[in-house]
This record gives C-alpha cells, structure tokens and sequence, in this order.
C-alpha cells in the first residue's frame, strides 16, 4: 500500500525487462504479482510527474496484466472503454519511456489513440463505445475467415449508456466470438465477492462446464420442453449466488464476479474463457485508485490529478485570491436560481463534481437527477419536464452533447420546449485532446430553428446570460470554457440581458474586432495595437444584425473572433447576414481551423490556432495589408484607364 505519489523515479528490475506484451507474457506465472506491484508504482511516480487520470487506471493493473499475458495482443484485438484506465496498458506496450510526455503537445495522448500505437485497436474518448467496436472486429474476423478474438473492458459507469445494451443485443444476435469484461469499480452492481462467487466462477468458466452444457443441450433438445427447463433452472440457480442473470437473458454466457486484483484468479478465468465460442462475459470488481490509500479513500478526489510541481526554496508570495472557475459561476447561478423560482430542475449526465452541481444537489436533492453516462436520455428527461411546464437545465460538456443531437433537434426544438443547456468546456480544453475539446456546438446549434445561442465575454456575463436563456420561452443555449475567466466583479442578481443585442467595449478606427465569447480579452488587448474597434457580440444567434450593419458601414475590416470551429461558426453567420443585404465590406474569420487541435496546454492551443494576442495581431495586418495593395491596384488601374480615356 502506497500513501504518497514517489517523487524519485523508483526500482523496478522485473517492468524494466517488459517492454511490450511479448515480453511479458515470457515471464512465469509466479513473476506477475511483483510485475504489479512495480507498474503500479511506476504509474504512480509517471502521473505524478504529468498530471492526468489516476484512480482508475490503478484498478486496472492486475487486469491489464492478465489480459496481455492471456491474449496474443495486438493479434487479438484488445478495446478500452473511455480510456481513462489505460495508462497501465500504454506502459506495457512500449510507451513506458514517452509516458513523461503524456498530454502534453506532441506527447502521448491522454487516451488510446490508433496512430500511436498498434496495441491502441481503437481510439477513445466518450464512453460505452467498446463493445461496439470489439463487436465490430469480431465480425470483421469472421468474415475473413482469421481466428483471433475481440475484447471488450468497460467499466460500470460506462454500463449506464444505452450503446452498451445495443451492442451486446446485436452481439448476442450475432453469436459473436468476442468477451466482454465489465470492470465493476464501484460495486455498483454487485458486493457478492468471495469465496463461494470465485469458486463458482471456476466451475462455470471451465472447459468441462462448458463441454457438458452443450453435450446436455444435444440430449435435450430431442424431449419435448426438457432442454428449456434445464436452462431455466441453470439459469435460477445461477441468480440465486451470482448478478448475471440479465446478461445471461441477453445472450452472454455470464461469469463472476471474481476479485479484480487477484492475479492467479484472472489469469486462470481468462485462461478458461479465451476459447470459448459465442459472446462471453465476466464480470470482475476492482477498486479504483488501488493501492494508493489517498486515492481508494478519495476515488472522486482522485480521478485525476495534476502534476506534483516541486516546493519552493524561498517563503511564498502572497498571492491574490482565486478566481472562480466558469463551472463554479454555473454552480452558483444554478443554486441561486433554483432558490427563486421552484419549478426549476438540474440534470447532468454524470458531471455533477465536473459541472459543479454539488450544493444544488445537496440543498435541492429532490430537484436534482443525474441521469449518468446517458446523454440522449438526459435531453429526452428535459423535454419531458417541459412538457409539465417545469424549467429543466441540462449541465452538460459541449462534446457529451453532441451524442444528445438528435434528440436536442427532434425532441427540444421542434416542440420548442422550455429547455436551458448549460454548456461547459466549450472550445479548446488543453491536455485531453480533440476527443474532450468543444469546438463544433456553435456550429451545430446556430443551424437549429428557435434556439437561442449565447457565447458571454467573461464570468458576470455568464451568469446574466444564464438567467436570459433561463427567462426565455423556449430552447436555448449558454457556453462558457473550462478554466478560470479574467476575474471580473460578478453580480449577485438574477436580471437578465436584452435577447440577441451586444455591445461596443472599445472604439477604433478602420478596423472591427466582432467577439464572441470569452476570447474578447485577447481581442481588447490585440485592440490597442490595431486601433481598433471592439464588439462583445453575446448572441450568435439571433445576431446583432444592427450592429453588424452599423460596424459595416464605418469600418474597412470586420473580423470575427470565436474559440470554435471556423467553418459554419459565428463568423459565417456574419457572412451570410452580410451577403443577403448585399453589404460588401471585406471580412476575415479567425476561429479553430477545419483539423483536429491535438493535446497541449490551452495557451499553447490558442497560439496554434492564431487565436491568442499575436496572433490576432498578425492576421489582422496580414490582411489590412492585402486589402490596401488591393486598393492601391485598383487606384492605379483607374488612373491608367481615366488617362487613356
């Protein structure tokens, strides 16, 4: 047991001679638990000094090492769900040496990710993917007639999502070659681990079970009703000491729940199951954050981490107090809303500690659902509120929506119900990636009839919008990033903003900056070196279509400014606006461009995409000068012509 992260990188003879899965699985059976033990301190000193998802890969060392030393990885196809838990699996696979750079630019990712490494079968970020994808493989295998297997881990949090029931209905339609292994951290399922479960569970996965089950089946069939009542009871039997009756109903051959930590358990379980034919499953619980007594008494706490940065040689300075994070404006605005007006209702997909719902939750439990990792079912909830003329927010991360479109379409807007989406971690997010960055829900809500977009400038106009959105009749939508904002004065009222007006915050000359959301600080500071003019635009939708036409007509550049996605941004809205009247002012977009932003810090992002100060300030001239040389060409063309005439 471990009580503090190593701050020194430590010994470990047996993991330095296991480089890949090769290599590991030479070693004897009996060398495996001292392998454990030095990966998890290994993983301990490596997340230590990085920073990233922490608990659960802990819980997963033993299983990870029992799945590379059973399975011919990467022939048979190994899928993580989410990935959160697979820096254990990253370390084993040849990575151990990159892992200082993991989330960082040009680094290891913070997930599987395929480009990075052939034992990364499929790449992940959202959860209740796995199965599918294993389904997939196992089919495709099939179908080019190769013998190699699929497994699917995924954990009890991701067993929450409707995908995962899709795909093991298909799977067992499909009498799938493939084993799916629920990784049970939070005994949300079962508590029924001991001895009687892990001996059943030795039986049940063992050769001979499994011969003399069919061989019965055979004998069976040929009297009437005898095979169906012999499966039945089976079937009692097995639900009278283990939880798996429901996926026996859904076509797995169910086994466990066995102890996650037990090495020589997992190795025989997975020893007898790898070669049985159809869709298997185990069921094996695992305590997130293992061996790490902080971290097993915290496993929210502990989920993830930052870096541990060294201590400081001199007295600290005094520093000035914290700024609240975006989510915690959220959180406030929410409790204090729900404090004045009853009928409102909090809904989070499983981000109640990430969208800070904790004292709404805990002074309003009654009012409160967390739906878990169920984004379609969660917008679904909402509307169904509204119907009642309830007033439902959604708190929800701006890429788990885009899993809930269809029903943010079909089941929000077009009956127009009275649904207020919370939208955290919109643009960038830094370390986690293209998969967790919230680049494209400008895009993909501007398109929806009736539904109002807002991208406030700092934390005071988060909160007045959030009232705005909240007040008004019918869908809308507020995004605000992770992080902390410039520090403004929040007000402590509920008074809403004017529905689609925004506002000038600096005026200049020639040249308007068009903001929308929280990068009007790097434009007011890009201002002062371009004299130019600065509108807080606060709707993308409905537009401030006065205010465009009033800085067309007395500027000669309009550029707009947006942490999203380029293409069918805010800035295009602009342009379309501007195109139907017929206004031709020349207009520079800058936002995300059309690629993925990979891992690194958030200010290293914002540089990449030109969206910081610099690069504002670059584009600006950049283009200013193409539009005078223009002019100038067009002037002496003109002069030419008039002298010819």
């Amino acid at each position: 047991m471990f009580h503090e992260i190593p701050k020194t990188l430590p010994e470990t003879p047996l993991l330095d001679q296991v480089n890949n899965p090769e290599q590991l699985r030479a070693l004897d059976e009996s060398q495996l638990p001292q392998l454990a033990r030095e990966l998890r301190e290994f993983l301990l000193y490596s997340v230590g000094q990085t920073g990233g998802h922490f608990g659960a890969g802990l819980g997963v060392v033993e299983l990870t090492i029992a799945l590379h030393y059973m399975f011919n990885t990467p022939e048979d196809r190994l899928v993580w769900d989410v990935g959160h838990q697979a820096y254990p699996h990253k370390i084993l696979t040849g990575r151990r040496e990159r892992m200082s750079s993991l989330r960082q630019k040009d680094g290891l990712a913070a997930f599987p990710k395929r480009d990075e490494s052939e034992y990364d079968t499929f790449g992940v970020g959202h959860s209740s993917t796995s199965i599918s994808a294993a389904l997939g493989m196992a089919i495709a295998a099939r179908a080019k007639g190769e013998k190699r297997r699929a497994v699917a881990v995924i954990g009890d949090g991701s067993m929450t999502a409707g995908m995962a029931y899709e795909a093991m209905n298909h799977a067992a339609d499909v009498k799938a070659n493939m084993l799916v292994i629920l990784n049970d951290n939070d005994m949300s399922i079962s508590r029924s681990v001991g001895g009687l479960s892990n001996y059943l569970a030795k039986v049940l996965s063992s050769r001979t079970y499994h011969h003399i089950r069919e061989g019965s089946k055979k004998v069976l069939n040929v009297i009437p009703h005898a095979w169906e009542l012999a499966r039945r009871t089976e079937e009692h039997v097995k639900g009278m000491v283990i939880p798996g009756t429901l996926f026996e109903e859904m076509g797995f051959n169910y086994i466990g729940p066995i102890d996650g930590h037990d090495l020589p358990m997992l190795v025989h379980t997975l020893k007898n199951m790898r070669d049985l034919e159809g869709p298997q499953f185990l069921h094996v619980v695992t305590q997130k954050g293992k061996g790490f007594n902080p971290a097993e008494q915290d496993p929210i706490g502990y989920h993830a981490i930052t870096k541990l940065e060294p201590k400081a040689k001199q007295l600290p300075k005094i520093v000035a107090p914290k700024k609240p994070k975006y989510a915690n404006v959220f959180g406030q605005w929410l409790y204090d809303m729900a404090a004045a007006d009853e009928r409102l209702l909090g809904i989070t997909p499983a981000m109640k500690e990430g969208s800070d719902l904790i004292r709404f939750a805990d002074h309003f439990p009654e009012r409160y659902f967390d739906a878990a990792i169920a984004e379609q079912h969660s917008v679904t909830l909402a509307a169904g509120m509204a119907c009642e003329g309830l007033k439902p927010v959604v708190a929800i991360y701006s890429t788990f929506l885009q899993r809930a479109y269809d029903q943010l379409i079909h089941d929000v807007a077009v009956q127009k119900m009275d649904v207020l989406f919370a939208i955290d971690r919109a643009g960038m997010v830094g370390e986690d990636g293209p998969t967790h960055g919230g680049c494209y829900d400008i895009a993909y809500l501007r398109c929806v009839p009736g539904m109002v977009v807002m991208t406030p400038g700092d934390e005071n106009e988060t909160r007045q919008l959030l009232s705005t959105g909240y007040l008004h009749n019918g869908p809308a939508s507020v995004r605000y990033p992770r992080g902390t904002g410039p520090g403004v004065k929040i007000s402590t009222d509920l008074e809403p903003l004017p529905i689609g007006k925004g506002e000038i915050r600096r005026k200049g000359n020639r040249i308007a900056l068009l903001v929308f959301g929280t990068l009007l600080g790097n434009a007011l500071e890009a201002a002062e070196s371009l004299d130019a003019t600065v509108a807080n635009m606060r709707f993308v939708k409905p537009l401030d279509e006065a205010l465009v036409r009033e800085l067309a007509a007395s500027h000669e550049l309009l550029v707009t400014i947006e942490e999203g996605c380029i293409a069918g941004g805010a800035g295009s809205g602009v342009m379309e606006y501007l195109q139907r009247q017929e206004i031709n002012v020349p207009v520079l977009n800058l936002g995300i461009p059309d690629h993925y932003i990979e891992a690194a810090s958030h200010k290293e992002q914002l540089a990449q995409c030109g969206l910081d100060k610099m690069g504002i300030i670059s584009s600006v001239r950049d283009r200013m000068e193409r539009i005078e040389l223009k002019s100038f060409s067009l002037g002496k063309k003109a002069t030419a012509t008039s002298a010819l005439g």
